[in-house]
């Protein structure tokens, strides 16, 4: 990640997010979780402009977060009007979140080739009624 007043998402950082996309995990929640990563904890906008994404894109992959139980936030209290602030930070270390995707993808993989022995089955069955 480059630094300056905000990290930015470099290169290297997205070919973490296209990994992840190639994974099937939304682009959107790839980048946030790819920023989350090398930020350690931050503000919401900070991550809008770490991942040019707009506020309506981070709260809606934030929220995929929390169903999952991957974040943890916190409301920051601050003099001015308007949106409140809150604070991210990973709930779930990266190997632990990388632990679940690959545990999705081998219960995936498992029933796709229960299918495909279950379509062989009946392939056999069609074929000795013929």
């Amino acid at each position: 990640m480059k630094r300056s007043s905000t990290i930015i998402l470099d290169d290297e950082d997205k070919e973490f997010v296209d990994l992840l996309v190639g994974l099937g995990v939304k682009i959107n929640v790839a980048k946030i979780l790819v920023y989350l990563v090398g930020a350690g904890e931050c503000i919401s906008r900070d991550i809008e402009r770490g991942t040019d994404l707009r506020q309506p894109e981070v709260s809606m992959a934030m929220r995929k977060f929390r169903e999952k139980g991957w974040i943890d936030e916190e409301e920051i209290k601050h003099g001015g009007k308007g949106r409140p602030l809150k604070r991210y930070k990973l709930a779930v270390a990266i190997d632990g979140i990388l632990n679940i995707l690959e545990d999705e993808k081998r219960r995936d993989a498992k029933k796709d080739l229960e299918e495909i022995d279950r379509l062989r089955e009946m392939v056999k069955k069609l074929t000795k009624e013929r």
